[in-house]
C-alpha cells in the first residue's frame, strides 16, 4: 500500500506542476481544469489508499520477506450463475440511447435499470433465497 499512496500522491503533485506549467504558457480554460481534476482525483485516491494503510498495517504484499501464501483467504461469494448483468446492460444500454432518442425511452429504461440493479444485488436474499444458494 505504501507504494500505491506515494505513486498516487507523485501523480497528484505532477498533475499540479503540469497544470501550472500549462496555465503560465497559455493553455486553455479546459485543459486547465481537466489536469486540475486528475490532480484532484489522484489526490483523492492517494489519500484513501494513505488512509487506509495507516489503519491497516503492515500488508502481507508490502511484507519483503512474505510468501505468496500470507495473504490467501476467503475472497468472498460470486454467483456463477447469475443472469442479472444481461438486463442491466441492456438496461443501461438502453438509457444511453433515450438520451439521443427522446427522453419517453430515457424514462423507461431508468425504470427498468432500477429493477435490474436490485435483482442483481438482491439476489441471494429474501425468504427463497436459501433455495437458490448452491
Amino acid at each position: 500500500m505504501k507504494t500505491a499512496y506515494r505513486l498516487f500522491v507523485g501523480l497528484a503533485i505532477f498533475y499540479a506542476i503540469v497544470d501550472v506549467i500549462y496555465y503560465k504558457v497559455g493553455g486553455e480554460a479546459l485543459g486547465i481544469t481537466g489536469i486540475a481534476l486528475a490532480a484532484c482525483f489522484a489526490s483523492l485516491v492517494g489519500f484513501y489508499l494513505w488512509f487506509s494503510d495507516k489503519r491497516q498495517g503492515m500488508l502481507p504484499e508490502d511484507n519483503l520477506e512474505g510468501e505468496i501464501a500470507d495473504s490467501a483467504g476467503e475472497l468472498g461469494f460470486y454467483s456463477p450463475h447469475s443472469w442479472w448483468p444481461l438486463p442491466l446492460g441492456l438496461s443501461a444500454c438502453a438509457m444511453g440511447l433515450g438520451l439521443v432518442l427522446g427522453w419517453w425511452l430515457t424514462v423507461i429504461a431508468l425504470g427498468s435499470l432500477i429493477i435490474s440493479i436490485l435483482g442483481f444485488v438482491l439476489e441471494y436474499e429474501g425468504p427463497t433465497a436459501s433455495s437458490s444458494h448452491h
